[in-house]
């Protein structure tokens, strides 16, 4: 099936890039984030994420070097469309460990896979504009940037007609079988959007439908999922103020994602979330977030996750910032509410400029966060290896520190 489905992407990407490079130049674009740290009690970088929370801060808090890069290529046919591809690689390492880059079982094991490898048909005629792709794609995808939090993410493998001009707005539809790595079994998902409805000057509102069609296993159940977003361009200076809603039932609780599929529609999850970031002056610039989940399951059980954080990032020279970051985790169930509050300084280097936004940055952070018994508890049973479990780098302390030097980058 692997095979099968690698043959259909790879052909038409090559027959893509085998048109003449003198229609235009083979771009090369990528990201990186690379780093060494250690922790308060002598050993190597370990981070803290709060057992049952679906993120984690980022700033001084990231441990592993990751990269990702691509090179495209595009064709322009005379009908002022274009067929173009793309070839991603993504490469991962946990901090510590000597660079391996491949799959492996081992503690400490690295992996390199291939992130992204598509055709696209932009600016089609027959679709009044719009697009139409096929492959493997990193699509629609809604993150905040100081948790790398995905709420709402169509990223797969598979086809599909983007942004389709239709009156005043643009219909999009993605069929795919896999959305993620360790997705099992594979599952026919389709996701409709529609963006354009005009709210107020510089509002716009889009509204999301997955469908999740019941796979081919025992004891399997389809599922739906549904997510109605708003943005505000240019508020407080920054790109957007985000503001959405999301719910689902079934395999559909996954919500950006495929959920597990032996959950039926008496499995519920909704999750609101807000962010924005701002850049007031040149100087003073940040982020802000809020994120609330609540899970409901058949027997009666709850599980409901807030998240709260804030990153402000102030410039005194041209190329020399101070950015701080504190963020507070709650994960409440019947087994008490496990807490998590993470502090990270970080005084920074940034040739690219004195924006937030601003890239490259060189960073030398300190990062001290305190947790609960009931997360200590919560992590010990779940991941031992964890920086707040009993067996993990701080003990049976409940509070921890690190400190590091992290360069991040991405250019086009």
């Amino acid at each position: 099936m692997k095979k099968k489905m690698l043959k259909k992407v790879l052909y038409p990407l090559c027959a893509c890039l085998a048109f003449p490079l003198t229609a235009q130049a083979l771009n090369f674009s990528g990201y990186y984030r690379l780093g060494v740290g250690g922790n308060t009690n002598g050993s190597t970088q370990s981070c803290f994420q709060l057992p049952g929370a679906r993120s984690k801060y980022r700033l001084g808090n990231e441990c592993e070097l990751w990269s990702e890069l691509a090179w495209d290529h595009a064709v322009a046919l005379d009908d002022g469309s274009t067929i173009s591809g793309m070839v991603m690689g993504g490469f991962y390492n946990p901090i510590g460990h000597m660079p391996k880059f491949k799959d492996s079982n081992e503690h400490g094991g690295g992996s390199s896979r291939i992130q992204q490898m598509f055709v696209e048909w932009k600016n089609a005629g027959v679709l009044n504009g719009g697009n139409f792709w096929v492959g493997r794609r990193y699509y629609k995808r809604n993150d905040i940037h100081m948790t790398d939090y995905y709420y709402w993410n169509q990223s797969a493998t598979g086809f599909g007609f983007d942004e389709v001009p239709i009156g005043d707005l643009r219909y999009s539809y993605a069929f795919s079988r896999k959305d993620n790595y360790d997705q099992e079994p594979y599952v026919n998902r389709h996701d409709f959007n529609v963006n354009g409805f005009k709210t107020n000057p510089g509002g716009e509102v889009q509204v999301g439908l997955s469908y999740l069609q019941k796979p081919d296993s025992e004891d399997a159940h389809s599922g739906w999922a549904v997510s109605v977003q708003h943005k505000q361009a240019g508020f407080l200076g920054g790109k957007f103020n985000t503001f959405a809603l999301q719910y689902g039932e079934g395999p559909g609780t996954g919500l950006g994602y495929t959920g597990d599929t032996t959950l039926n529609r008496n499995n519920k999850t909704w999750r609101v979330v807000e962010y924005f970031d701002w850049q007031t002056t040149e100087r003073f610039g940040g982020q802000f977030q809020f994120v609330y989940e609540k899970n409901i399951n058949p027997d009666g059980s709850e599980l409901r996750w807030m998240s709260t954080g804030i990153r402000p990032v102030y410039a005194f020279t041209e190329q020399f910032k101070l950015s701080g970051e504190v963020g507070h985790d709650q994960v409440m169930t019947s087994g008490g509410t496990r807490k998590l509050t993470k502090f990270t300084i970080a005084p920074t280097w940034s040739p690219g400029g004195m924006g937030f936004w601003a890239r490259p940055e060189l960073r030398v952070f300190y990062t001290h966060a305190t947790w609960n018994k009931a997360a200590q508890r919560a992590a010990t049973e779940m991941n031992p290896e964890s920086a707040l479990s009993e067996t993990g780098a701080f003990g049976s302390e409940r509070h921890g520190g690190n400190f590091g030097v992290q360069v991040e980058y991405w250019w086009k």
